[in-house]
């Protein structure tokens, strides 16, 4: 076919009078010269060598004829060539930029001129004409690759794909906003789901008359259904105290623009009504790369959701789906107690089932360990003990603060606790595949005593009062977290009540050792104490507990005390009511001290909240944070990476400086302030 086109260009060359005139005279030329060839006569001969001359010469002008010929026809074409692509710059729908090697705008095509307010562009840098549109070529500049290709983004009401011709220092940009839009709509349609519980329902009308509780049944039905409503959701009630609800992403970011405030009109309305009812939502929907939406699937992390939602305390919403991470709200209130004497002794008899079936049983809290954890260490060694089973409490003593130094001087002059104690290191030599790791008073893996140790064993049992996180063991065998307790040593000396009679009961520093962890943890009795907080530190004292004993554990050295009175000086008010302190860089400080300064903040007029921030001896900076529970602490450590209670919490940051986490920190607590 190619053939035929070179063919036919060749012939119309050739046949053009100028060239086709000296091509035949040359070839009637050459055939007289040879017809005269063939006469023996020198004139003739030489007549004919002239002619075969001239035809020569007639040949080689005929062919610098057809080579002008295509040079004009190559130049027409090439010109022709040349104009379309100048239209084609000036007229087809992609937007072109050139720019110098100072990202100043040489040139961009009329079809880019478009998208700018004014028509001042050229010879400016493009970080003084557009922001946005610099942001995204820098972006695209520091990428590895030479060229990129294809890269979707939003600006101003637009969707481009963009690319980067680097070599050329060019960027362009093809208008795709019809189908992102059409991206736009398939998003906002995914399926969600929704499982809603109303907490404690039984408990709060299990007294109720069959009036009094249709017309609570009828309350909630009509808010949470008005509720759905207004954001075009489909709502069922499945039970007495449980809902399902089905809608889109769209009115769920609706939702989560208003905060789900209809978790705070029921929790202020029954309040006022004197029958206090809050709810808790457990929310996941479709992948935004899953052409159809699994519901089962969907579904079952809906409802793992709720449980997480339970697990720190009720009256919040959780939404998570696998690729993300879990977003909360609400939380706003302490939790109420919700476990019950039946629910302790189910533990406490599944735990020393667990005992008994196992000959090798571990027991650690967290990093840097207070008096609550180590408390919860000791109970559960004499648990095992109880049960005919030895327990190695493993604590790392080259990470302890000064008050549980104090107090493993003392423990050690127990002999039975002394050979029970060992260092993480030999946890690692003696632990098993089908040993027995209990974890207390934390449920982070990142911040327990030896990290290594949960994937060394088959499973572990959980045993906390922290609200639960994110972050969690992939291998929990039984968990027992109660964020409405005071202290995880509250929830183990319920665990005696229900132990073998004949056992031994646990003997002075034992009883000592777990009666600090509640009196630390509570501060005093004061934040999240319960009738059942009173039992249990009643318990311990009629085992022999030593207030005095623990007095002397909690004596400050006087070094320290000028250390926690430096980060109390140290305090910014910012308003309207928290109360920041920030220790130096290079100032180490340790975390009780810390602690205690964010206590004594907190008592002083004014603040409400209390934040203290320092270099802690791993080099990592915390942050220590307080309130009386009209601010939720916990949120804004979450936001930082860690986590606690609502009135008690902390965190830790690694590569960061005092006066960076500082900054991190007032932008948080400024972002929730504006959310609120």
């Amino acid at each position: 076919m190619k053939d035929n086109k070179h063919s036919g260009r060749l012939s119309n060359i050739l046949n053009q009078s100028n060239i086709f005139v000296p091509l035949v005279i040359a070839a009637i030329l050459v055939f007289l010269a040879v017809g005269m060839l063939m006469h023996n006569n020198p004139l003739i001969a030489m007549i004919s060598f002239l002619l075969v001359i001239f035809a020569i010469i007639l040949v080689y002008v005929a062919f610098r004829l057809i080579e002008q010929e295509l040079n004009k026809q190559v130049y027409n074409l090439t010109d022709d060539i040349q104009t379309i692509e100048n239209e084609i710059l000036l007229q087809i729908p992609l937007g072109i930029i050139l720019f110098e090697e100072d990202d100043t705008i040489r040139w961009m095509n009329p079809y880019m001129q478009n998208y700018f307010n004014s028509s001042d562009t050229l010879g400016n840098k493009i970080d003084d004409v557009d922001s946005v549109l610099s942001d995204i070529y820098h972006q695209l500049k520091e990428t590895d690759e030479d060229d990129v290709t294809g890269h979707p983004i939003s600006w101003d009401d637009h969707y481009l794909s963009v690319g980067l011709l680097e070599d050329q220092n060019a960027m362009y940009m093809l208008d795709i906003t019809e189908y992102g839009r059409i991206a736009d709509v398939a998003d906002k349609n995914r399926l969600v789901i929704a499982n809603i519980l109303i907490d404690n329902y039984d408990e709060t009308i299990a007294s109720y008359s069959d009036r009094r509780k249709s017309t609570v049944d009828n309350f909630m039905t009509k808010q949470l259904f008005a509720w759905a409503k207004k954001f075009g959701s489909f709502i069922k009630r499945l039970d007495d105290d449980r809902f399902l609800l089905v809608t889109t992403y769209g009115e769920l970011m609706e939702m989560e623009e208003d905060r789900f405030s209809v978790i705070d009109t029921i929790r202020e309305t029954t309040s006022k009504g004197n029958f206090p009812l809050t709810i808790s939502m457990g929310i996941s929907y479709q992948e935004e790369d899953d052409e159809a939406p699994d519901i089962g699937k969907i579904n079952e992390i809906a409802q793992s959701n709720l449980d997480l939602a339970l697990s720190r305390g009720g009256d919040q919403v959780v939404i998570k789906i696998e690729s993300e991470k879990a977003r909360y709200y609400g939380g706003k209130t302490n939790p109420m107690v919700k476990r019950t004497h039946v629910r302790s002794r189910q533990i406490a008899t599944t735990i020393a089932q667990m005992m008994q079936q196992n000959e090798s049983i571990f027991v650690m809290g967290h990093d840097y360990p207070d008096m609550d954890a180590i408390g919860a260490c000791i109970g559960i060694r004499r648990i095992a003990e109880m049960n005919d089973r030895k327990c190695h409490i493993i604590i790392d003593e080259s990470r302890i603060n000064s008050d549980i130094e104090k107090l493993l001087v003392e423990l050690r002059k127990d002999e039975v606790i002394n050979e029970a104690i060992i260092s993480p290191q030999e946890a690692e030599e003696l632990i098993e595949h089908n040993s027995l790791l209990f974890i207390v008073d934390v449920h982070r893996p990142s911040i327990t005593t030896a990290p290594k140790l949960i994937d060394m064993v088959n499973g572990v049992v959980v045993i906390d009062h922290h609200r639960k996180g994110e972050e969690y063991p992939e291998n929990v065998l039984l968990e027992y977290i109660e964020p409405y307790a005071s202290s995880t040593c509250e929830l183990i000396t319920e665990f005696f009540e229900y132990q073998n009679a004949s056992s031994k009961s646990i003997n002075r520093i034992e009883a000592t050792t777990m009666l600090a962890g509640i009196i630390i943890d509570s501060r005093n009795f004061t934040l999240r104490t319960g009738s059942r907080t009173f039992d249990a530190a009643s318990y311990l004292k009629s085992c022999g507990a030593d207030s005095i004993l623990i007095q002397e554990f909690l004596k400050e050295d006087l070094s320290e005390y000028i250390k926690r009175n430096e980060l109390i000086e140290s305090v910014d008010i910012m308003p309207p009511y928290y109360g920041i302190a920030a220790g130096d860089d290079d100032t180490v400080y340790s975390t009780v001290t810390a602690a205690q300064a964010a206590d004594s903040l907190l008592s002083m007029n004014g603040i409400v909240a209390s934040f203290v921030v320092f270099l802690r001896e791993d080099k990592r900076v915390g942050i220590s944070a307080r309130s009386m529970g009209n601010v939720n602490v916990q949120t804004v450590m979450e936001e930082l990476g860690g986590g606690g209670h609502l009135s008690n919490a902390a965190t830790q940051i690694s590569d960061v400086t005092v006066s960076q986490a500082r900054e991190l920190l007032i932008d948080v607590i400024k972002k929730q302030s504006e959310e609120d």
